[in-house]
């Protein structure tokens, strides 16, 4: 028996075919659009360095992914960041990318923020001047602005470490190590990275160690970074500081030429005798004692130094004119050993 379907069935029939196919479209566009969207643009692995503003829209971010030919799509990457908010969540940087990451993938690059790192290396014994020169050179900070915030009294009080008030600046707390920066850091940030390293060298233990040999933690910096300055030997650092606390011990000068060299206004290399004779807290040949702070930012090796010196009878020591120096424990045997390598020196100079 044949059932016939009247008008009203067969225009439901119709309205189910019409939804189908449009469904149907909608769900291949659907599938379309996710390859797509998980699809590169390129094979390429040659990186682009792109760099997304503060501030910027989607539209912006999206005309600077398309013009570097890292989006093949740019409708598809708007409609899907639009949709799942992400489009909100975009992190300004610097970023390395390349043509063979999906839209998927450059996305949740610029939503994580996985900013672009430069390797810096602070080495051991540069001052604050010389960071700020080689920050500068990296085109991470501004030179200028980098020391001003290291001599901003107001914001050394805020990183609780204790720097006495007379203290010019952070010099001696910049621990010197490899540091990953972001172009996108400001000052306060680079700085407050490299205080927290030092914290995290300078243990409770070497605290403790400190006040048991009577010294304060700027003191210690104070004197590691002369030992610094004065001996790139690891051998020799702790006969130097042993030499150094002597003289502390007998209220004598410590004569160290990098404290003149660093009150210095400028130095050509060549320290002379009336640079000895400057008026300058930091000149140790006038002034009995470690000068207000340190000359430089010394390292672990340095600080273990001051920290724990080598006992001996040595009160001076004078440059072998070859990294290496010689020491003496009077006064008449360091005078035949300056004697001895200057007149070295001269005839090598001839």
């Amino acid at each position: 028996m044949l059932l016939s379907l009247g008008s009203e069935g067969r225009c439901c029939m119709t309205s189910w075919r019409r939804a189908l196919g449009i469904g149907g479209l909608v769900l291949a566009i659907g599938i379309i659009g996710g390859l797509q969207f998980l699809t590169a643009p390129g094979d390429s692995t040659d990186s682009k360095i792109v760099e997304i503003a503060p501030g910027s829209s989607l539209h912006d971010v999206i005309s600077v992914l398309s013009s570097q030919g890292l989006l093949k799509h740019p409708t598809l990457f708007e409609i899907v960041a639009r949709m799942t908010g992400q489009d909100r969540k975009i992190i300004p940087g610097e970023y390395r990318l390349h043509s063979d990451m999906s839209p998927l993938t450059l996305l949740s690059y610029l939503v994580e923020g996985r900013v672009l790192q430069h390797a810096v290396t602070i080495p051991e014994g540069f001052t604050m001047v010389q960071i700020a020169e080689l920050l500068d050179e990296h085109g991470l900070t501004n030179r200028h602005e980098f020391l001003r915030v290291c001599r901003d009294a107001s914001f050394i009080r805020t990183l609780g470490i204790g720097v006495p008030t007379n203290a010019p600046s952070l010099e001696g707390y910049l621990f010197p190590d490899t540091y990953f920066l972001t172009r996108r850091m400001s000052p306060h940030d680079i700085v407050r990275m490299f205080v927290r390293r030092f914290n995290k060298v300078f243990t409770e233990e070497l605290r403790m160690r400190a006040r048991d040999i009577g010294l304060t933690v700027h003191e210690v910096l104070t004197l590691a970074s002369i030992i610094e300055k004065e001996t790139s030997l690891p051998e020799e650092r702790p006969v130097i500081s042993g030499v150094f606390h002597n003289r502390l011990r007998r209220r004598m000068p410590l004569q160290s030429d990098p404290t003149v060299i660093y009150a210095l206004k400028e130095f050509d290399g060549n320290l002379r005798k009336q640079d000895l004779v400057l008026e300058s807290p930091y000149n140790t040949y006038r002034v009995i004692g470690l000068p207000p702070g340190p000359i430089a930012n010394p390292g672990k090796a340095a600080i273990l130094a001051a920290l724990y010196p080598q006992e001996t009878d040595y009160v001076y020591f004078v440059s072998r004119n070859d990294g290496s120096h010689q020491f003496s424990v009077t006064l008449a045997e360091h005078n035949a050993a300056v004697e001895r390598y200057q007149r070295a020196a001269m005839n090598q100079a001839s």
